[in-house]
């Protein structure tokens, strides 16, 4: 008995092919295309540096999405408030990395919130992601990998002089003459853990913290060496006030800053 399906002529499997590219390059595009987050507030020029090259100037209630590079200027604080309401606002002088950052209430077991500090410094509010799945939480930066236990921390990365120089982007005004080259941090909330091939080390709240770079271990420091964090006033619309969060310890060395 013959077979009485019609053969599929080389036109028709063309067509076919072009059909399943076409609709594979649009769900592709509209994940790449899916915003994260927005930016809350502003203060300067920020310029956002897209996965495909192009680069754009964002303003307030601008879309952020993963794989985009944040770059404020000089005078510029801007502050990022994700889809699971966290937030990260960056210093003046900061170049800043969403590598991958999905979340989806009905979805836990999908949660990623990775970033890299590849310059500056920020401050980072922890949000629906990272109080469910806190491990998922990772800031890489030139001297250590930031993870959390629920937390507000602020974390600055400086650079030797001669780096500096060299570096392209924005230069950081502001910083105290006594910070010393490399990775400080700060916790004003919470708990996070410093993690870098020379050993780990946990950082409570009051605490601060220092590592030179990526071969020495974290270590804990007694005092704030000098570190800053002075977003305007109007980034901070309903917090507690000055230092809100912190413990005695902290509140005895301060650090300029308004915290949830």
């Amino acid at each position: 008995m013959k077979n009485l399906r019609p053969k599929c002529t080389a036109i028709e499997a063309l067509a076919r092919v072009m059909l399943c590219a076409v609709l594979l390059f649009g769900a592709g595009a509209a994940w790449a295309g899916q915003a994260v987050g927005i930016v809350e507030h502003l203060s300067g020029p920020l310029m956002d540096r897209k996965a495909d090259g192009t680069v754009k100037i964002l303003a307030a209630r601008s879309e952020v999405e993963s794989g985009d590079t944040l770059v404020a200027e000089k005078n510029t604080y801007a502050q990022i408030r994700f889809i699971d309401n966290s937030e990260i606002t960056l210093r003046p002088g900061t170049t800043f990395k969403i590598d991958n950052f999905a979340y989806d209430a009905d979805k836990p077991e999908a949660d990623s919130a990775a970033f890299s500090l590849v310059k500056g410094g920020l401050r980072s509010i922890t949000g629906l992601l990272g109080k469910r799945n806190k491990e998922k939480f990772q800031l890489k930066t030139p001297a250590a990998t930031i993870g959390i236990r629920g937390t507000t921390f602020i974390a600055q990365w400086v650079e030797d002089a001669a780096a500096a120089k060299q570096a392209p982007g924005p230069v950081t005004p502001g910083l105290a003459p006594d910070l010393a080259p490399g990775l400080h941090v700060a916790v004003l909330d919470g708990m996070i853990v410093v993690t870098n091939p020379g050993g780990a080390q946990h950082f409570q709240a009051g605490q601060f913290g220092f590592v030179p770079n990526m071969t020495v271990p974290p270590i804990v420091i007694p005092q704030n060496p000098g570190l800053k964090f002075t977003p305007p006033p109007t980034f901070n619309i309903g917090t507690g006030g000055p230092l809100a969060s912190q413990g005695p310890a902290a509140q005895q060395n301060k650090v300029d800053c308004i915290v949830r």
